[in-house]
């Protein structure tokens, strides 16, 4: 970007927003009618070839077409008929805004375009930002009753309305506000790329040709979803992994949301999203306003790779917290105990666990109130007495004793109904009173939309960090909302955002009241993994499956998105208790230590040699930490009979490849892998072997892999360039 241009400008003449990245410009044109429309989104171009493009349009063949401009944020009105980001209803039955534009603030890298309904008391600010180290945009609305309740009531003819106004101290419903809309550049074709997936098959990337049509991407479960991802991708179905135009989006929210993408028959594609679900309504009362979760767009013109690569500086940037800070190799008990945990049990394997390297140990489900099974005690959040006579504080203080930091794990926003909380607050669970709850998991969700709900959830988890000795939480949440309802309140549907706003407020209140606490995002897996999760967390359970084949593709979709360091990556048994599948200890380690490496096997049943195997593994795995943690990652292979991941020091200095072959098929060896990210004029050595290699060999004919013989194969190597 030239060092003249300021990352934001606003033209008032010719009503022209242009925002700027290092990689990329987005431009917005107010109309005449008052409307922000789209312009462009793309590679860099300056000002006055910016000002003479048209506003995004494709030609309107008849007045049964829609209006062919693009909206940066749709209403209902006008000759628009595709999926509008906003959808309100006033007091008098009109729907839909019509909108005046009042005006715009430029502050550094933030734009906020102000408009005003023409006749109504309604408001609206498009948000957008830039920084100077990043090509994401991020994009948010807030939308205010601009009434007061001291208004009266009075009709007011405007010239052209038709008729009466509504008044300034009535209610007004809002049935959908996005974040955003978003307008692709004309392009030959349209390809879509978007993750899919259930519990224990999380993060499965589709990529398919866009058809002509509306389709929706979505979640209505009150989590982000384990079937569904906020995210997607647009090209022209040319791009590959380094070459070739790309456009994604992400919405940072961690609740329902839904996201609709539009292909018109005439060329034009556009998306709208936002937090909520069809159905789900908001009453605005005179003075309150609606702030949605942000939306962040990027641009790259080097394909899904640079897409993934710049989303990841920017996660690392400008979401996670600390991110600095090494993710540590962590013990799990879940898979050693199940329910079954105990004081003593528990020390046996910390004992373990420290010898492996671990720097962390969890205590997973079954520590707490009645918790012998899944069917009472959830909500409970005491020691169980039988299993911690004396309670946690003798188990974390032996952890800590072992040099390793002392994690729990919780489930706050449910209820098992066999609970001391649940028969002294039955009212506190999301629920519908006219309707037959019910059970999953059995249990209920607690309604962290309610103040007393959310200050106990508060105070417990506080007390529980103190109390313990808490170095970790890995929050859990094990179902979706059914029957959500709220009873006795008069906006009901205030909870499906409420509760989320409440436990993102909870987790930003530990952290800052216990500034050493660190937090793991869980959701039965990868349930509720997203942007503005990991704006909290410190790293995601990916999914509870761990069979070490099966994460190889879990893990290559959850990185179109998020960096290594956020995605937890566990070693457990053999064979696998979800597949049935055995893969060697190697294998399971190299796979895992291609995120943030944890251990989750009963290591009371593994043999002398596995864990000396396993402990010069972890070893490994902290030697090559911070270039997978800190270090720009490249996908060299997708998915397949042979996968390799390159993770690159940020100066060029230091490399890793991790390189997985599940199955073998006689005669057919691995052909070398290359390493487009390399210099072409400097020389590696690799640290194992002693042997240097130059640059142009490693990027045009590649690296022998190194794969050992049979099924489940996997090599780490390491490479540092000459003279770093």
């Amino acid at each position: 970007m030239p060092a003249t241009l300021p990352p934001v400008t606003f033209d008032p003449d010719l009503g022209l927003a242009v925002l700027r990245t290092p990689n990329s410009v987005y431009a917005v044109r107010v109309a005449a009618d008052g409307s922000p429309r789209h312009v462009y989104w793309g590679a860099p171009l300056d000002n006055d070839d910016l000002a003479a493009l048209p506003e995004a349009v494709s030609p309107a063949a008849s007045s049964f077409e829609a209006d062919a401009a693009a909206d940066e944020l749709a209403p209902q009105t006008g000759a628009r008929f595709g999926p509008a980001g906003l959808q309100v209803r006033f007091a008098d039955g009109t729907r839909g805004a019509q909108w005046r534009f009042a005006g715009h603030t430029v502050d550094g890298g933030e734009l906020r375009l102000r408009l005003e309904d023409r006749r109504r008391p309604l408001r609206a600010e498009l948000c957008y930002r830039v920084r100077p180290d990043s090509d994401v945009i991020e994009r948010w609305t807030e939308l205010t009753h601009s009434g007061t309740v001291d208004e009266p009531n009075r009709a007011q003819d405007q010239p052209g309305s038709g008729g009466p106004a509504s008044g300034g101290r009535d209610p007004i419903t809002v049935d959908r506000l996005d974040s955003a809309s978003w307008t692709a550049p004309a392009l030959p074709d349209y390809r879509l790329s978007h993750l899919v997936g259930g519990w224990n098959s999380e993060f499965q990337l589709q990529r398919d040709r866009l058809p002509v049509a509306e389709l929706v991407l979505t979640s209505r479960r009150g989590l982000t979803g384990h079937h569904a991802a906020p995210w997607l991708a647009l090209d022209d179905g040319t791009a590959d992994e380094e070459r070739g135009e790309v456009w994604s989006t992400a919405l940072a929210w961690s609740g329902s949301w839904r996201v609709t993408v539009l292909r018109d028959p005439v060329g034009r594609t556009t998306w709208t999203g936002g937090f909520g679900h069809e159905g789900v309504a908001w009453t605005l009362w005179p003075g309150e306003s609606l702030r949605t979760p942000a939306y962040a767009g990027l641009y790259s013109p080097d394909g899904f790779g640079g897409a993934s690569r710049a989303w990841h500086a920017h996660v690392r940037r400008h979401v996670l917290p600390e991110p600095e800070r090494d993710r540590p190799v962590l013990y799990n008990s879940w898979e050693a105990t199940g329910f079954g945990v105990d004081e003593a049990g528990q020390i046996r394997l910390a004992h373990r666990a420290a010898r492996l390297g671990a720097e962390l140990f969890v205590l997973d489900d079954g520590w707490f109130g009645t918790r012998r099974d899944d069917r009472s005690g959830l909500g409970d959040w005491t020691p169980r007495p039988e299993a911690f006579p004396r309670g946690l504080r003798p188990l974390a203080d032996e952890v800590h004793r072992l040099g390793m930091r002392f994690g729990l794990w919780v489930e706050p926003e449910m209820v098992n109904p066999d609970s001391d909380l649940y028969r002294a607050h039955p009212d506190w669970v999301v629920h519908s009173p006219h309707l037959d709850a019910t059970e999953l998991r059995n249990q209920l969700v607690l309604n962290f939309a309610r103040p007393e709900v959310e200050a106990w959830a508060r105070a417990t988890l506080d007390r529980l960090v103190r109390e313990h000795a808490v170095d970790w939480l890995k929050w859990d949440a094990n179902r979706p909302f059914t029957e959500a309802g709220w009873d006795g309140h008069p906006d009901p549907d205030r909870l499906w955002i409420e509760h989320t706003r409440a436990v993102h407020r909870i987790m930003d209140r530990l952290r800052a009241d216990h500034p050493g606490l660190r937090i793991e995002a869980c959701a039965g897996g990868g349930g509720r993994v997203d942007l503005g999760m990991l704006a909290r967390t410190d790293q995601a359970w990916t999914s509870d499956n761990t069979d070490a084949v099966d994460r190889i593709g879990i893990q290559h979709g959850f990185s179109q998105l998020f960096p290594a360091q956020a995605m937890a990556a566990w070693v457990t048994d053999s064979p696998h208790p979800a597949t049935g599948r055995s893969t060697p200890l190697r294998f399971r380690f190299h796979v895992a230590m291609a995120g943030a490496l944890g251990l989750g096997g009963d290591l009371t049943s593994w043999s002398e040699d596995e864990l000396a195997e396993a402990a010069d593994l972890v070893a490994q795995y902290k030697r090559i930490r911070p270039l997978v943690q800190r270090g720009v990652q490249h996908r060299l292979t997708p998915p397949g009979p042979l996968t390799a991941v390159h993770y690159a020091a940020p100066d060029g200095s230091e490399h890793a490849l991790l390189a997985w072959r599940p199955g073998t098929r006689f005669g057919h060896g691995p052909a070398p892998v290359r390493l487009p990210a390399l210099d072409r004029g400097a020389r590696y050595v690799d640290l194992d072997l002693k042997r240097e290699y130059s640059g142009a060999v490693l990027v045009g004919r590649g690296i022998d892999p190194r794969l050992p013989g049979g099924d489940y194969a996997s090599s780490l190597i390491r490479l540092r360039r000459v003279g770093s």
